[in-house]
């Protein structure tokens, strides 16, 4: 099974980095990977995948 261990997260963000809750559940995971000091090695989006993602959900409302 994949995905986030939670457990270990909150453990991270609220005993370790002293988080408040409501700190910690704002955060994304990419912004609690910088706070403890991992960079995430990720692919940058490209233009396709933008385009998709704007076709998506486009910004002006119909």
């Amino acid at each position: 099974m994949s995905g986030l261990d939670f457990g270990a997260l909150m453990q991270a963000g609220i005993l370790g980095l002293q988080l408040r809750p409501a700190e910690f559940w704002a955060l994304t995971p990419a912004e609690l990977q910088m706070m403890l000091g991992r960079t995430a090695v990720e692919t940058p989006m490209g233009r396709a995948a933008l385009a998709a993602l704007q076709d998506t959900y486009p910004d002006k409302k119909e």
